[in-house]
């Protein structure tokens, strides 16, 4: 697969899911359920990150057992973080930045990635490795749609997922951006819910934002 066709890949992926939960999972048990409720509420695309032990387990339990679900891995912070997501059989694969070396990696594999970005110069790294499609992380924090539309004059096909501060409240407002294919944001499943097990909560949610995006 080239490079353009990862990209495109991954950008059809995430324009059909609009919205990517950002899935940080501490109990192994909680991942079936919690991916249950989050494709109950028609929220398909997943993003399991690598913030805790249990995250490759609960992304292979989520694979196996929740066959609507369409996973990928977060949280990517080097090669070897890719290889062991390339290696579980998941459909993508994010980062919330990127250094040289994950960059000649991501390029070389065959796993459809999207980097992260703060900056011009940063996204320019991400365009000269290939990719098109970045995450723009921590969104809010980096200077909101101000500095996305910013970013747009120079770089006029670059496409972007934002995440960090996204919300049910602005997802759409996110979303409203030419540039942007997706959001992505821990909303959909608070972590009270999660230790609860108020699934049924969850999935509210995740309708509730998948009505209110799409009228």
């Amino acid at each position: 697969m080239t490079a353009t066709s990862k990209q495109e890949k991954l950008a059809a992926l995430f324009a059909s899911a609009r919205v990517i939960p950002v899935l940080t999972i501490e109990r192994l048990h909680d991942a079936v359920p919690l991916a249950k409720a989050l494709v109950a509420g028609g929220v398909r695309v997943l993003e399991v990150t690598l913030r805790t032990p249990v995250a490759i387990e609960a992304a292979r339990a989520i694979m196996a057992e929740v066959p609507d679900a369409i996973v990928g891995i977060g949280t990517i912070l080097n090669a070897a973080d890719l290889d062991r997501a390339e290696a579980l059989g998941v459909q993508f694969g994010i980062s919330p930045g990127a250094t040289p070396d994950l960059l000649k990696a991501a390029a070389a594999s065959t796993l459809p990635y999207a980097p992260g970005i703060a900056t011009a110069s940063e996204l320019m790294q991400a365009l000269a490795h290939g990719f098109g499609l970045v995450k723009f992380f921590p969104a809010e924090q980096a200077g909101g749609i101000k500095a996305l539309r910013a970013l747009a004059g120079p770089f006029p096909d670059a496409r972007f997922c934002p995440t960090g501060g996204i919300s049910e409240a602005n997802a759409g407002t996110w979303l409203s951006e030419r540039n942007v294919v997706a959001v992505g944001g821990s909303w959909l499943c608070p972590p009270a819910d999660v230790r609860s097990g108020n699934w049924e909560g969850i999935t509210g949610i995740c309708d509730r934002t998948m009505k209110s995006l799409n009228p």
